[in-house]
Order: C-alpha cells, then sequence, then structure tokens
C-alpha cells in the first residue's frame, strides 16, 4: 500500500508540472537523484539517532535540513507546493491513525505524533517527487 501510494505521488510531480506549463529543469540527472535519496536517508537517520536537548531543537533542524533538500535538489514552486501539501496530509492520517489505536507512538510530543514527523514527510515527497520526474523524461 505504501509503495503504490509512494508511486502516485511520484507520477503526480509531472503531472502537476506539466499542468502548471512550468516544467521541472533543475538537476535532471539520476546521479542526481541517487543523491537526493542518500540525502533522505541521512535526514530520515538523524531523526531517529541524533540526541538534542529538546524537541524543538531537533524540529527545527530537521525542518532546515529539508528545507535544504528541497533547495538543493528541486527549487520549484511546485515541488515546495506538493511537498507541503504531502506533509500536511500524511501528518493528519498519521494522526487519525495513532488515535485510533492502529499505531502508536512512545513518546509523541505534537498531539499524538512526534514534532518531528512532517519535515520526514516533506523530504520524503520531494525525493519521490524527484524519482518521478526523472522516470517520466
Amino acid at each position: 500500500c505504501a509503495t503504490s501510494l509512494a508511486a502516485v505521488v511520484g507520477l503526480l510531480y509531472p503531472c502537476i508540472d506539466s499542468h502548471l506549463g512550468e516544467p521541472h529543469k533543475f538537476k535532471r540527472e539520476w546521479a542526481s537523484v541517487m543523491r537526493c535519496i542518500a540525502v533522505f536517508v541521512g535526514i530520515n537517520h538523524a531523526s531517529a539517532k541524533l540526541d538534542f536537548a529538546n524537541n524543538v531543537q531537533l524540529s527545527l533542524t530537521l525542518a532546515a535540513l529539508s528545507l535544504g533538500l528541497w533547495w538543493t535538489f528541486d527549487r520549484s514552486r511546485s515541488g515546495l507546493g506538493l511537498g507541503i501539501t504531502i506533509a500536511f496530509v500524511a501528518t493528519l492520517i498519521t494522526q487519525f491513525l495513532v488515535y485510533n489505536g492502529v499505531y502508536q507512538y512512545t513518546s509523541p510530543d505534537f498531539l499524538y505524533i512526534r514534532s518531528w514527523l512532517p519535515c520526514i514527510f516533506f523530504s520524503g515527497g520531494v525525493t519521490v517527487g524527484n524519482i518521478g520526474r526523472q522516470l517520466a523524461m
């Protein structure tokens, strides 16, 4: 289910680009896509392994890293908008699933989830979008 959702998101990026009439031309090669995947894996790993004084510092750091990932590998308005939309919708779905007992966090700090989770969703959306754009070429 998650794989098919990621494929839909990946295909959504080139569709939105063509609908807006803004073809994405920034860093269009597989080496850049692979670097983007590596940075995403690093951000995801940092969310689990880095110790910060509090969750606000961790969330702000991951937000800056996520925006840096978008700036380095995308830089499009459609990419930013879709990344924010994906982060918002995925966070709402996760909140709903945790609230209904499907999932559980040991120490939630943002309603029912961890505060850094939207940053991971944003980074993942940008990464999957880059893959989708490259495959659409």
